[in-house]
């Protein structure tokens, strides 16, 4: 299953890291060891941000995935789980069912 991982940076310690000129190797070498499907940079309220996008078989995968990012990025982490556009299309029957029921 998919999930958007939302990971906000404190900015005091993301002045820290920025700092370290090995910062974007280490980056990449995160997010090949969680395996990010993609990931895109940006602001989360006012603070560095990122989502990445990762897929989990088994929630129990959360706290590998998260922990480097707690630990080396001191991040806040949210988990969402998002569709693909080929998810949506297989779940076609059970939106009906449920139009059905509840609409």
């Amino acid at each position: 299953m998919k999930y958007l991982m939302k990971i906000k940076m404190p900015n005091e310690r993301g002045n820290e890291n920025i700092r370290d000129p090995q910062f974007g190797v280490k980056m990449q070498q995160v997010l090949a060891e969680v395996k990010a499907e993609a990931a895109y940079f940006t602001t989360i309220d006012g603070c560095r941000g990122a989502y990445v996008v990762i897929n989990m078989n088994d929630a129990s995968q959360m706290p590998a995935i998260a922990e480097p990012f707690f630990m080396w990025l001191n991040a806040e982490i949210d988990f969402v789980p998002v569709m693909t556009p080929h998810d949506l299309g297989s779940a076609g029957d059970s939106i009906q069912a449920a139009v059905k029921k509840w609409g």
